[in-house]
Parts: structure tokens; sequence; C-alpha cells
């Protein structure tokens, strides 16, 4: 008889029982707690997928926040993306489950609808839960927008757009600096290539101001950044390329100036990334550990999580998922640390659904990549 750990998330509390438990018992404990996860050693505690069926055939983009009242997440679905159907959906986690998707946001304008883009949910420390999203013909022509709950995502503000050189978080959270203010990781896609740049308000998006490019667009083509946390006024950013590698580039003075950018070791297949700083100081990244040439589904398979305690050595930690043939991979991630210690990933399955897992980072096994190649 193998020893389990099994984890039992019922209604709000989460218990964990350790201990040598019959086969047979298995089945009637995932009955009764609605959501039973078993594992051995790993330091995923649950994986899901937030919606089995839904009114829309695609879906893309993921976002999380923990909201006083629960996870909330966002994505956007239709018939495909472009499409003018497609809006904004949400789902909150409650009763120990996902609610059926929701659409709280799409792109009518007058008598015209355009395709909504990129949901981006994020909680400050007091305030509504904020949603940022974009509306538009295609990344290069979009407009930020962005509407709030008061109630945990349950009811939503009437959108607003945003100011006119604002675009909001283009892909992954904000992070809420020590003297309040919303650092943004921003992006633009147009003529003159693609170039990062950051966006600041100390208002909850009633103001803003931004730092213009930071890249030329045409020797490091970047785009959707992710902000990690090395100490008050020192901040690292990482995020996608089209050259083949993740960049990264540093700020000392909280994100108001920055310095040069680079390429990681890192590999990317022009693929969305995102990244956290957790509690005990060490960083987490999710992303492609791929290159898109020679790829089934442009590289977006194995989808993978890496840990680093100084933003440049980083270790692997985990294989999410590995399917070189699946359709369309699996992209896109978002992750955040919630309140009791535990990582929360949301990711595009195959375009067809949400995945959700939960880890725990203290029971990671970390292994050195040495040249940007993951270890075997």
């Amino acid at each position: 008889m193998r020893a389990l750990t099994v984890t039992l998330d019922v209604s709000a509390n989460r218990r964990l029982f350790k201990g040598t438990i019959a086969p047979a018992l298995l089945a009637l404990l995932a009955g009764v707690s609605g959501c039973a996860t078993l594992s051995s050693g790993s330091a995923i505690v649950k994986s899901e997928f937030i919606f089995e069926t839904a009114p829309f055939p695609s879906c893309h983009a993921s976002t999380i926040a923990e909201t006083p009242t629960g996870l909330v997440a966002a994505w956007f679905g239709g018939t495909h993306e472009r499409h003018p159907d497609v809006g904004i959906w949400v789902s909150r986690f409650e009763n120990n489950r996902w609610t059926a998707p929701v659409e709280v946001a799409n792109g009518v304008v007058g008598t015209n609808r355009y395709p909504t883009w990129n949901p981006v949910l994020f909680q400050p420390r007091s305030g509504p839960l904020l949603l940022f999203y974009k509306v538009g013909p295609s990344p290069s022509t979009w407009w930020g927008m962005l509407t709030t709950s008061e109630d945990g995502g349950r009811t939503w503000s009437t959108p607003r757009e945003l100011p006119a050189d604002i675009l909001g978080p283009i892909k992954n959270k904000p992070v809420q600096l020590a003297n309040g203010d919303l650092l943004c990781p921003s992006s633009t896609e147009g003529s003159n290539g693609w170039r990062v740049h950051f966006e600041r308000t100390s208002d909850l998006g009633r103001t803003w101001t931004s730092t213009g490019p930071l890249n030329d667009g045409q020797e490091i083509r970047a785009i959707q950044p992710s902000i990690l946390l090395h100490s008050d006024t020192r901040l690292q950013a990482l995020g996608r390329t089209s050259q083949g590698r993740i960049f990264e580039i540093w700020s000392e003075d909280g994100g108001r100036t920055w310095g040069p950018m680079t390429l990681t070791d890192l590999p990317n297949p022009s693929s969305g990334t995102d990244a956290v700083t957790l509690t005990d100081g060490r960083h987490l990244l999710v992303y492609n550990h791929n290159i898109r040439t020679g790829s089934n589904n442009k590289g977006r398979s194995p989808l993978n999580m890496a840990v680093s305690r100084d933003g440049k050595t980083w270790h692997a930690a985990l294989e999410l998922e590995n399917d070189p043939d699946a359709p369309n991979g699996f992209a896109y991630p978002a992750v955040i640390q919630t309140s009791d210690g535990l990582v929360h990933i949301t990711y595009t399955w195959k375009r067809e659904r949400i995945k959700h897992v939960v880890l725990d980072p203290n029971r990671l096994t970390l292994r050195l990549i040495v040249d940007g190649q993951w270890p075997d």
C-alpha cells in the first residue's frame, strides 16, 4: 500500500491530511470534498480546468487575481482571436468551484463591434478590483479600457477608455509599489516595431504617466513584460521577444528610468510569459522553454516554470505541460501568489479552455539551467 498526501479543499478551509490511505477510500474522499487532489511528493496541489464547456469555441490570454472574497479569473473568448464577437469573460472561485463564465465586457462602440484582447486583473491593497483590457481591430490599433468591481467580480462598472497614449498593463499584472503607485508593464506593436514601456498611476487609473519606449523595436523586438521586485527601488522586467530569447531590463529607481534591454539565456518562441516575486524573495517565471522553428504549435509546448534568487541564475522547477503535437499548445500564463503562500497559474490550454494550477513553492525541486538548456 502506497503512502499518499491528499489535499481536501472544503468550502473556505484548506486541510492537509498526511498518512497511508487505502486506495478504496480515495474515490470516497474525492466525492465528499468535491475537489480532491492526490499528491505524492509533488509541489502541485491542484490542477483543473476553470470550465469544461462554454458559449465560445476559442479562448486565450487568461489573468487571475485574489480578492477579499476569493479568486477571480478572466480571459478573452469568442469565435477566434480578432473576431468581432470576442469578449472578456470572468469566472469566480466560490463554494469550492469556479462559477460559469460570464461576459463582462465587449468591443461594441456605437454601431460597430471590435474584438477585445488581453484582460488583466489586479487587486490593489485598497480599492476595487481592476480589470484592464484592450479593444480594437488589431494589436497595432487597439486602445486601453478599464472597468472595476466593488464586490469581488460579481458586478462591474461601466467601462471607460484610458487616455489616448495609455494602454494599461498589456498582458501581465501591475505591481503596487511601497508608495501605493501602480506600475503597469506595457508595450506597443505598431509600425516602429515591438517596444516596451511602463505606465504609472497613483490613483487607480484616473491619471497616468509613462516612460515612453525603452527599446528601438528593431535590435530587440520585445513586448509583454512582467515586473519583479528585488527591493523597493530595484526592479527587473522580463518578457517576450521575436529574437528567440526572453528579454530583461532593470531599473534602480522604482521604475522611473530603466537601463539597456538585453537578452537572457532562456529561450522564447515569441510567446507570452509571466513572472512574480514570492514573499520569500525568490522570483518565479512561467514560460515556454522552447524555440519556434520546427515546432508543430509555434513552440508553445512545453510550458515550464523556473525559479531564481537573483533574477539572473535560473533553476528548472516544473514542466506544467508537454505535448509537442497539441494544437495551439499551452501558452500565455498568468501567475500570482495568494495570501496563504500558494502559487496560482492560469494558462491557455489548446485555445479551447483555461487551465488553473495551484502549487506549493516550498516543495519545488530545483535544478540549475545551464546555457539555456532545460536539465534532463
